[in-house]
């Protein structure tokens, strides 16, 4: 019985699960959820198949991986940094258009010489030569921040794990400079920090994503089709 439960993941929290929960108003289903907004299992009245789960964005992707959940909505960023195996079990079907930011590599204001990945290259090179350490890069996307630096030419770096803040890090000491998402670049500015010319490292948007173990499932077809019309 449980083959014919629908699962459908939404972001737990922020903008996205504002923007997600009024993609189902706008489809008149209502959600409904026994412990009020903080439970993380629902449903959708009248839709007896269909559960829902309230889960980090980053989780979302990893569960559509992983086949436990059919259908789910998260940041076209957060797929593209998950890893390639579960990339290739996972289909994005809708792009929405809100929810957009991007990914970018970001260094502080004081480094005038700096314009360009090639002189961060440069500068890279003289870091390590001077403080016999590498250029440390602060960092909630470590696959796609490698990715993108090794892809120009950039191999003198050392990733810092980003827990909170990204954009303090280089302030604080953690970090010489950072990648992080960004919508409009105001709070980057705002702690000092500056993006490469070229520094774009990937744009992100909304995103519906099915399993692609879903992807033949006439219900999730239909789904699919009524959430694609927004």
């Amino acid at each position: 019985m449980m083959k014919n439960i629908i699962n459908i993941g939404i972001p737990s929290k922020g903008r996205l699960r504002k923007d997600i929960l009024k993609i189902f108003k706008k489809n008149k289903l209502n959600l409904v959820s026994e412990r009020g907004e903080r439970d993380l299992l629902g449903s959708v009245k009248n839709l007896s198949n269909v559960k829902t789960l309230y889960l980090h964005a980053r989780e979302i992707v990893e569960r559509l991986g992983d086949g436990s959940l059919d259908l789910g909505f998260s940041g076209y960023d957060l797929l593209k940094e998950s890893e390639i195996n579960i990339q290739n079990k996972i289909n994005v079907v809708k792009k929405y258009g809100f929810g957009k930011a991007t990914l970018v590599v970001a260094i502080p204001d004081p480094w005038i010489d700096v314009q360009t990945v090639a002189d961060l290259e440069e500068i890279a090179f003289e870091f390590k030569d001077k403080n016999k350490k590498r250029l440390r890069v602060a960092t909630k996307y470590p696959n796609l921040t490698r990715e993108f630096l090794f892809s120009k030419g950039v191999t003198q770096f050392k990733l810092v794990s980003s827990l909170g803040a990204t954009e303090a890090y280089p302030f604080t000491g953690s970090s010489e400079i950072v990648t992080d998402i960004t919508s409009t670049g105001e709070t980057l500015r705002a702690n000092n920090l500056r993006i490469l010319k070229d520094g774009e490292i990937l744009k992100s948007e909304a995103c519906m994503m099915i399993s692609k173990s879903a992807s033949k499932n006439s219900a999730v077809k239909k789904l699919v089709k009524l959430f694609s019309k927004n």
